[in-house]
Formats: structure tokens, C-alpha cells, sequence
């Protein structure tokens, strides 16, 4: 069960609140509609329930709130609009990394698309979807977890009669395993359609909480709507004659020539207007909703309602003879207790009974669930973005391997770096190590190293451009444990690009030169450490700014202001020359730190001493320092949870 109580969105300049005080359920067992018109508040109940939005009041999954859930994703599945995904990876790799996200097996992901038909495509790129095929993969996100509860948007929107149909029947599927299925609409035909309970909002507030028969019977009416140029005659003739037969029957005028009667039929209208000689172009059965007439948007300047439109053929509605009682769950999840049949089908009033607790299961711990007339003020604070992703180092690599950005990122790199090391070896004045770098004085970074900055920049870029760890929790998580892991992935493919590279200049060398042209130098070990520091270096550069401002091309210039602004400023702090030395640093330190370190270790060490002393190693230090400051500063502002 789905338990909404006081819901109330924050003002936003000098506006009412798009929700206010919302109280409803969604039983187990049923699939639930909350219908309203655009700016009515649906989108923004959703994400007041989700922790998405900022406001008051509090959802219950189960009898927990969401920040109470040790894993939210096996207990609500979410849609929310379209998937926001990167549109060169394939829909299985999307659902892959997906499932790193979650924590649930890789082999889901093949499941959830064979369940939502579409088993044959996984191979096909997010950008070729059609919006059906979107949809469908949308629903096969929501559903990796194997969740409880269902909350989706507007998740017929745009589709075709037969995939609503499809879509109608998956959503009451889930629901007779004892799922919760709440969803958006606008039309209230769909609803009647889809739904065992209708939640009605006008204006951000309840209207009414009814059931599928009750709705039907109350909302929807049966009308005639008549086209005929001669509207107004027609309406008095029509009215005069059903009071002269003592029958109830009403007539709207729609527009100039458009009248809607209820309580007739189409032979009844025909024949009246044949015997008065009134020109009739059109005669159609249809469902006439009696609902609140859609309003402006709150953030827009009010404007005439658009009139109703006719349906030619409407489909077919329940049978309203009888008043469908919801109906009682057959295995309650989780000790879960039935639906009691005599719950009140309207909009609850201030003292309503109070709605029926879930009993405490296994995997939550027991909460008592406040009343529904209990006030927001005394409410608990909303719930917190829930930890996300669960298995970041794989997330990270499936992320990174998922799209070929990197592949073109490392053959551009090798192709540009074989070019300039061959054209540089032209000359003896150049020396080895540059050689193998391929790095020419008049570029700031050798191609590598630029390379592994983009490398970086990307990786918290593309989290912000297509956010599909934001989809259902909000912003993209600032965590340590999705920071360590992107560090960790992006330093493994630096190094990965910076080895490539150095193997493709030796093999173009000595395709070009000869075998000759190139020997091992004797300091080779502090030679890679150098370079492995410049490309791990770059990496983390631009890894840290793109995570800081949001964007890649922020991370691509601090890669690239480490060369052009840092190390003149770092070189004109270290010109004077030093006048006092660090040798015998290791031997000290063995002393105060009471460790016996192997010999190796005091090499390792005064190589990565001399790689800090020099100014671009210097520099990055110096970068990477104020880039985690930034990047903790931002972190806590914005209320991150670590």
C-alpha cells in the first residue's frame, strides 16, 4: 500500500502551491489513477513523494517513507518522462548499467526487456527508439528491481491504441501479483479504462477519491454530440419537445455549431431535426466528461478553456449498473493486511477515518503510520536522496564502455600522437622522452594527456547531460563512493591510453627510422612515473572540474589552464634556487614512523618527490587540491548525503 498524507509543494514567487494538502492511497492490488488536467499538479504530487520536490508532507511505501528503505529500487520502480539516456548506448547496455545502479545482476536486464517485449532490440541505440519502444524500455528500468510499487507519468502519452493496450494490460498484471500501480493521466476516458480507484485533482487539491464504477457513473455521461449550422434552433426545439414528453434531457452548446444532449440518443435528435427541417452535418454517441473545466497553468496568463473535442468512437467503459467495491488483495505482501471493501469513495473530509496500517514485515521496520487528518505541520521532514549507485565500479565501467566515445577519444589520440612523434624524429635535437610523448613545444599538453583530461571530463559530464542516475532521485548523487570509482576508472584508463601511446610511437619509429632510432634509456623507471603522473594527472583534472560545474567543457579548460595559467604561475614561485636538500628524507622517516620500509620503497618515494618538485607536477598538485576542496564546498552545500 501507497499512503500520501499532507502534501504540499513549496510557493514559488507569489504563487499558490502546485499541490496542496494531498491526502491519498494507493491499495495493493489495484492500479490507481490520478487524473487531472495540465497544471493541476500530477507531475509535482509524484516527485513530492518521491523526495524530488520540496515541500510538505509524507509518503508511506509499505508503512516506511522512502529515506527509511535500505533499498528503494526493490521496493518503487519510477518513470518519470522519457528515459535520459546517453543516445549512442544500446538499450541493454543502458538497463546494464542500470542494474549496477540498483544492484541487482546484470542478467535482469535481458528479463525486464524480454517482459516488456523487447527482447529483439536490445541492441539498438536509445537514439533510433521510436516512442512506444521509449516507453517500454522507461517501464523496463522502472522494473529491474522487481518493485512493489509502480509510480509512472503519463505512461500511455503518445502511444498507439495497441501499445496502450499493451501497456494496460502489463500495469494490471504487476497489479494481480499484489503490486501498487499508481499513474498519471489526463483523460479521464483512459482512467475509467485502466484504473480500480480515480484520485481527482483540480488546482493542485483533491476533488474526489472514487472507484472505477463510481467515476464512471458520476464523471463520465453518456451524450449526443449534434453538428449542424442551425444550433441554436435545434436546442429549443430539442429542449421544448423532451418537456412536453416529461423526460430529462439536457442540451449544452459547445460552439456556435456544436450541441452536446444528454439524456437522448441519436435517433431521437435525428428524427426531431427532420421534422423541423434543421440541417444536421454530424450525429455521434459519445462520453462527455462533467469534470472541472481545465484552467491556466499556474506559471502562465489565464486564457479562454479550449472547448471539448468529440470522439467519433469511444471505446468501451465498464458496466456502471453496480458500484465496483475496491477490491481485497489475496496475498497481502509482506504481512501486508487486506483491503477493507467499505472504504469511502469520495474525497476524504477532515474527519475521516483514519487509513488501515501495513503491518511490519522482514525487511522494514515496524513505523507507525500516521492519520489521515493528521496535520503536515507535525509531519517529519521529507525524505532524502536514497545511496545511489549500489555497485559504483561497475556502473563506472559500464558507463565508460557503453558508448564509443572512448574508443574515437583513444584512436584519435594514438593516430595524432604516431604523427607528431614521426615528425619530430626528423630532427636529432629532440630528445627521447619527447619523442615518446609526442609532445612539441608549441602544444600546452601532448596528445595523451589531453586526451585523458577529456577522458575525465566526460565521465561526470555525460552524468549531467544525460542523467540517468537523476531520473527518479533528483540530481546526480555527489558520493564518495561514485567519486572513488570514477577516479579509480578514469586513472586505470589513463594509464591504459598513456602505455598505448608510448608502444604505438616506439612501433612508428621504427617503422619510419629503423630499429636504431630507438634505445631504453637508463632512468626509463622515473620517466613513466612521470608520465604516468601527467596523465593521471590531466584525468583527475578534468574529472573534478566537470564535477563541479556540471559540465565537460569545464572540465576540458581546467585540463587545459594546468599548462597555460598554473605553471607559469608555479615556475615564477620556484625560480630561486634551493638552498637546502632532501636527501636522507627516507631514512627519517623510517625513524618517526618506527615501519621498516623495503629499499624500493625509498625509490618509489624520492621518484614521486622529484615529480612533484618539477612545475607541471607542481601544478597538477596544486589544481588537483583545490578541485576536491571545490568539489567537498559544493558537495555540502547542496546537501549531499555521503
Amino acid at each position: 500500500m501507497l499512503q500520501a498524507i499532507g502534501l504540499t509543494s513549496t510557493r514559488r514567487r507569489n504563487l499558490p502551491p502546485a499541490v496542496d494538502d494531498l491526502t491519498f492511497e494507493a491499495p495493493s492490488g489495484s492500479v490507481t489513477a490520478l487524473l487531472g488536467c495540465a497544471g493541476s499538479g500530477k507531475t509535482t504530487a509524484l516527485r513530492l513523494m518521491l523526495g524530488l520536490e520540496s515541500g510538505r508532507g509524507v509518503t508511506y511505501f509499505r508503512g516506511n517513507p522512502l529515506h527509511r528503505i535500505a533499498h528503494p529500487a526493490r521496493e518503487v520502480g519510477v518513470l518519470l518522462g522519457d528515459v535520459p539516456g546517453h543516445p549512442a548506448r544500446t538499450a541493454r547496455g543502458q538497463l546494464r548499467m542500470l542494474c549496477a545502479a540498483t544492484g541487482v545482476p546484470a542478467s535482469r536486464a535481458d528479463e525486464v526487456l524480454e517482459v516488456v517485449g523487447l527482447a529483439g532490440l536490445g541492441g539498438r541505440r536509445l537514439g533510433t527508439l521510436s516512442l512506444g519502444m521509449d516507453r517500454r524500455l522507461g517501464l523496463a528500468s522502472a522494473l529491474l528491481g522487481d518493485p512493489q510499487a509502480l509510480i509512472l507519468d503519463e505512461p500511455a502519452k503518445g502511444l498507439s491504441p495497441r501499445e496502450n493496450s499493451w501497456l494496460y494490460g502489463l500495469l494490471r498484471a504487476h497489479a494481480a501479483r499484489g503490486g501498487t500501480v499508481l499513474c498519471t493521466t489526463g483523460d479521464p476516458k483512459e482512467a475509467a479504462r485502466l484504473a480500480d480507484r480515480v484520485v481527482t485533482l483540480d488546482a493542485g487539491r483533491l476533488v474526489a477519491d472514487q472507484d472505477a464504477a463510481a467515476f464512471s457513473r458520476t464523471r463520465l455521461r453518456p451524450r449526443v454530440a449534434v453538428r449542424t449550422p442551425h444550433a441554436a434552433r435545434l436546442a429549443v426545439v430539442v429542449a421544448r419537445e423532451a418537456r412536453a414528453a416529461q423526460r430529462s434531457v439536457e442540451v449544452v452548446t459547445e460552439t456556435s455549431n456544436l450541441l452536446s444532449v444528454y439524456g437522448s440518443s441519436c435517433a431521437e435528435i435525428g428524427e426531431t431535426a427532420f421534422r423541423h427541417g434543421v440541417l444536421v452535418h454530424r450525429l455521434a454517441d459519445e462520453v462527455g466528461d462533467t469534470g472541472p473545466a481545465p484552467g491556466p497553468l499556474r506559471d502562465q496568463p489565464a486564457s479562454k478553456p479550449a472547448p471539448l473535442r468529440p470522439v467519433s468512437k469511444p471505446a468501451p467503459l465498464r458496466p456502471v449498473s453496480e458500484p465496483a467495491p475496491l477490491r481485497p488483495v489475496s496475498e497481502p505482501a509482506s504481512g501486508q493486511q487486506p483491503l477493507s471493501a467499505s472504504a469511502p469513495q469520495q474525497e476524504w473530509p477532515a474527519s475521516a477515518p483514519a487509513p488501515q496500517q501495513s503491518a511490519p514485515d522482514e525487511t522494514h521496520p515496524a513505523r507507525p503510520v500516521p492519520r489521515a487528518d493528521q496535520r503536515p505541520d507535525s509531519l517529519p521532514p521529507p525524505p532524502r536522496p536514497v545511496r545511489s549507485p549500489l555497485r559504483p565500479l561497475r556502473y563506472e565501467l559500464c558507463r565508460l564502455l557503453g558508448v564509443p566515445t572512448v574508443l574515437l577519444v583513444a584512436a584519435a589520440v594514438l593516430v595524432a600522437s604516431a604523427a607528431l612523434c614521426v615528425l619530430l624524429a626528423r630532427t636529432d635535437d629532440t630528445p627521447l622522452p619527447t619523442l615518446l610523448v609526442a609532445w612539441p613545444e608549441f602544444l600546452p599538453l601532448p596528445p595523451a594527456a589531453f586526451g585523458a583530461g577529456l577522458l575525465g571530463a566526460l565521465s561526470f559530464g555525460e552524468e549531467f547531460r544525460y542523467p540517468a542516475l537523476a531520473a527518479a532521485r533528483g540530481t546526480v548523487p555527489r558520493r564518495l563512493g561514485l567519486l572513488l570509482a570514477k577516479l579509480a576508472v578514469t586513472a586505470a584508463a589513463a594509464l591504459l591510453l598513456a602505455l598505448l601511446v608510448a608502444v604505438a610511437d616506439v612501433q612508428a619509429l621504427r617503422l619510419v627510422y629503423g630499429s636504431h632510432s630507438t634505445t631504453v634509456p637508463d632512468n626509463w623507471p622515473a620517466l613513466a612515473a612521470r608520465w604516468a603522473g601527467l596523465s593521471v594527472g590531466c584525468a583527475w583534472a578534468g574529472l573534478l572540474a566537470a564535477g563541479v560545474f556540471r559540465v565537460t567543457a569545464a572540465g576540458v579548460a581546467a585540463v587545459l589552464a594546468v599548462p597555460v595559467l598554473i605553471v607559469p604561475l608555479v615556475q615564477k614561485g620556484l625560480v630561486a634556487p634551493s638552498v637546502r636538500s632532501i636527501a636522507g628524507l627516507p631514512g627519517r622517516l623510517r625513524e618517526q614512523t618506527w615501519v621498516q620500509f623495503p629499499r624500493q620503497a625509498d625509490d618509489l618515494l624520492m621518484a614521486a618527490v622529484h615529480v612533484l618538485a618539477q612545475p607541471v607536477g607542481a601544478a597538477l598538485t596544486l589544481s588537483l587540491s583545490v578541485l576536491i576542496c571545490a568539489y567537498l564546498v559544493t558537495s555540502l552545500r547542496r546537501s549531499a548525503r555521503w
